[in-house]
């Protein structure tokens, strides 16, 4: 895999590039221990003054010791302290996302949506392993078979995997239904196949038990999650991260989903562009019969894969 088809440019836009720290910080937070937690949400509050804070103030103001803000530096990928207050100074202004206030006008709050949508995106990318990237799409390759698999709202970016894959003529599954999720395990997919396991958490049991049972039928894991140290990571082959931490809505964020999707995009593409000649034909065979359901016989084209 070429770095052609990852990009190395991450930071996209004209505004200043996230800060990586914070990604990875939002995304082990829950992981640490209380102490750890601390420090965290002291950075957190104002990752402004990083560049220019000291060990001692910072541990202070966490009210934990210099050896737990040393071990939490040490976490994030840091060799230490001064490793981590040097890529604040590094990497810039944090864009930070836009909070819904319920007094905001709709104007308003489509503006932040849409704002907090585009920062969920690039804070994405930055979070994204490339070289996990191009490992999943090798071992897509070299599977006969995949298999798509989320709960709830992620189901629908299971379905979409599925249907994308289905239209270039992949052996392609997908089910929501836990039953239905063992059987396709069980008995549809071998050693090598892979099921690609979709969760924002990372602790939806239903993903989770799916991805074990797939373990133990020599099928590869590649999960797609917000949290690098989730039970699901943790028991996949292969673990590509977003990054979306819209803290000021409650419940089910769209961005979440947005997020997933570009990942698969991505992962789906460059699958596509790898397969070549067969796999372009079957996405043109797929479009003609879709356009059959369409007005005046519209036809879906796309110059990229055509």
């Amino acid at each position: 895999m070429s770095d052609a088809q990852f990009p190395s440019e991450t930071s996209g836009g004209n505004g200043p590039a996230p800060n990586r720290c914070l990604v990875r910080l939002r995304g082990l937070r829950h992981t640490l221990r209380a102490a750890e937690r601390k420090v965290a949400d002291a950075i957190l509050a104002h990752p402004e003054e990083m560049a220019d804070i000291g060990i001692v103030e910072l541990a202070a103001r966490a009210g934990a010791s210099e050896a737990t803000v040393s071990r939490l530096a040490r976490k994030l990928g840091f060799a230490g302290f001064p490793e981590l207050k040097a890529s604040f100074a590094a990497e810039g202004e944090q864009v930070s996302y836009r909070d819904i206030t319920p007094t905001d006008p709709p104007a308003t709050v489509v503006r932040k949506v849409f704002a907090n949508s585009i920062q969920a995106l690039r804070d994405t990318l930055d979070a994204l392993d490339l070289e996990q990237c191009a490992c999943a799409v090798e071992v897509m390759l070299a599977a006969e078979r995949l298999s798509f698999y989320g709960l709830g709202n992620a189901a629908v970016v299971a379905r979409e995997a599925y249907q994308k894959f289905l239209r270039i003529g992949v052996t392609a599954y997908t089910a929501e239904d836990p039953d239905l999720q063992a059987l396709i395990l069980s008995a549809q997919l071998q050693r090598g196949d892979v099921l690609i396991a979709f969760s924002h958490s990372g602790e939806s049991l239903p993903v989770i038990a799916a991805a074990e049972l797939a373990c133990q039928h020599g099928v590869r894991v590649i999960a797609i999650t917000n949290f690098p140290r989730s039970t699901l990571a943790r028991a996949a082959d292969i673990v590509l991260t977003t990054a979306v931490f819209q803290e000021h809505v409650h419940g089910e964020v769209g961005a979440k989903r947005l997020a997933q999707l570009a990942v698969l995009e991505s992962l789906y593409v460059c699958y596509l562009l790898r397969r070549g000649h067969r796999a372009r034909a079957s996405l043109r065979r797929a479009n003609a019969a879709l356009g059959r359901n369409k007005n005046r016989g519209h036809h879906l084209t796309d110059a990229l894969y055509s």
